[in-house]
């Protein structure tokens, strides 16, 4: 993400990425495929952090974090958990190659209330606004060179992965925009937010109490 049209000198900036994560095995499988294409089709970049399903990402001032902790706390107050279905590879030509989730729905229902809800306060300014992930999936390639891309999809337009978890939390990362290198293990845990499927009369009694 680039940062343009600052406005505000002296302030911190972070990158903020807000993940659901899946259950350690099946993370640990899909890191088997990363680590497996990495290697067959020389992917130089880092392997990164953990497998996640991406929901968001902006920048943002540090200033801003409470008040976007808190909208988010409510908003997964009244989100119940779901089932996230992995099956096989899909790609974002030509730069990214992915593992597919069919079970968009939920996670698509639930992007899209982050962004009723709280888009306004992910908002940096004109020229760096959230970008919300509306195709859920789990990265296992991107930023590839053309050969890689096209080498790669040709074999793993035929592979198959199947997998599920159920999704009972997500979790806001940052990292101080201009951190050299793209490694995702340099970002940090902010917050964990649990689905918990409230009532809306209980989340405003806690959110306003």
């Amino acid at each position: 993400m680039q940062l343009t049209g600052m406005t505000m000198p002296g302030y911190g900036v972070f990158e903020y990425m807000l993940v659901v994560y899946p259950h350690a095995d099946l993370g640990n499988r899909v890191m088997q495929v990363k680590k497996e294409f990495q290697e067959a089709f020389k992917v130089e970049s880092g392997m990164g952090g953990k497998p996640n399903l991406g929901l968001v990402n902006f920048l943002q001032y540090e200033m801003m974090e409470e008040r976007i902790i808190n909208r988010l706390r409510t908003v997964a107050m009244g989100y119940p958990p779901f089932k996230v279905e992995l099956k096989d590879f899909g790609s974002f030509p030509s730069h990214t190659i992915y593992i597919a989730i069919t079970s968009k729905v939920p996670v698509q229902g639930l992007v899209k209330q982050i962004r009723s809800e709280v888009q306004r306060l992910m908002k940096l300014n004109e020229d760096n606004k959230p970008h919300f992930i509306m195709e859920p999936h789990l990265t296992i390639a991107r930023k590839l060179k053309p050969w890689q891309y096209e080498k790669g999809w040709l074999e793993y337009s035929q592979k198959h992965f199947a997998g599920r978890f159920i999704a009972d939390s997500m979790v806001l990362l940052k990292r101080p925009v201009g951190d050299p290198g793209n490694n995702r293990e340099k970002y940090q845990v902010v917050e964990r937010f649990t689905f918990q499927n409230l009532p809306v009369a209980t989340r405003q009694g806690q959110l306003f109490g």
